[in-house]
């Protein structure tokens, strides 16, 4: 599958699709997450859970992002000041050449890096916490924007949101499910935004399935939601009618 898998942007065996993020009213699509499809000639669709952690594994995964990237910034081109989030790797983010490539493909594009957020999980703090920050520290020389994905799924350390130049904090969905009927699970969600905003970050909550999930964040401080029910990820035609409308 690893032969298979390098090329596959080359050859149109990939695709993306965007999950949109939008304010708390439930409404306003104020940005999106991009994701990546592969649909295999020989194994059919695979999936990204299965085919992004191999890619990882085998070292593989940098040119799979630098294609994502260079797609989406084109198929996002002209949708005003929408937020552009995609996903990097442990792997990537203590790369000491990360940066140059990133600012590389921004240039190339002539896109607005203000409008980038880049997403990672605390994966890469633990690998290498110096070169991390010194990519994190030029990407922000970049005008990019950080987010910790995943907040509060496995390892959580408190002392990473203080230590590392994070932008936004994105609160996962184990989180979300009982938000809006079980109290410990509310208490929790308002402490992380409240943890969020003392730090100056924006809080994001990931995956929003229900009305009575969406009605409790509303009110608890979040700046952005995303989650199926505001939609199935859609391919960029549809953000852009989506962007029209909202």
């Amino acid at each position: 599958m690893i032969g298979r898998m390098e090329g596959a942007g080359e050859r149109g065996e990939f695709s993306l699709v965007y999950q949109r993020q939008v304010a708390p009213d439930g409404a306003r699509l104020i940005g999106v997450e991009t994701l990546l499809r592969w649909d295999c000639p020989h194994d059919g669709p695979v999936e990204p859970d299965h085919f992004i952690p191999l890619a990882e594994r085998h070292q593989v995964i940098r040119p799979i992002t630098r294609w994502v990237l260079d797609q989406a910034m084109a198929q996002m081109a002209d949708l005003g000041d929408l937020a552009v989030g995609f996903n990097a790797s442990a792997l990537e983010f203590t790369d000491p050449a990360f940066v140059d490539e990133i600012a590389a493909l921004i240039a190339a594009r002539r896109f607005n890096p203000a409008r980038l957020e880049i997403e990672v999980t605390e994966t890469a703090i633990l690998a290498d916490a110096e070169v991390v920050h010194r990519n994190m520290d030029g990407l922000h020389a970049l005008g990019v924007r950080i987010a910790l994905d995943d907040f509060g799924a496995g390892y959580s350390s408190l002392n990473h949101l203080r230590r590392f130049p994070f932008d936004t904090l994105k609160i996962d969905k184990a989180f979300i499910d009982d938000c809006s009927h079980a109290p410990q699970s509310a208490a929790l969600v308002h402490a992380v935004v409240g943890l969020g905003k003392a730090l100056g970050m924006k809080v994001v909550a990931e995956g929003v399935e229900t009305g009575n999930q969406m009605a409790f964040l509303s009110t608890s401080g979040v700046d952005a939601m995303q989650g199926y029910l505001f939609g199935k990820a859609i391919p960029a035609a549809e953000v852009k009618t989506s962007l029209t409308r909202s």
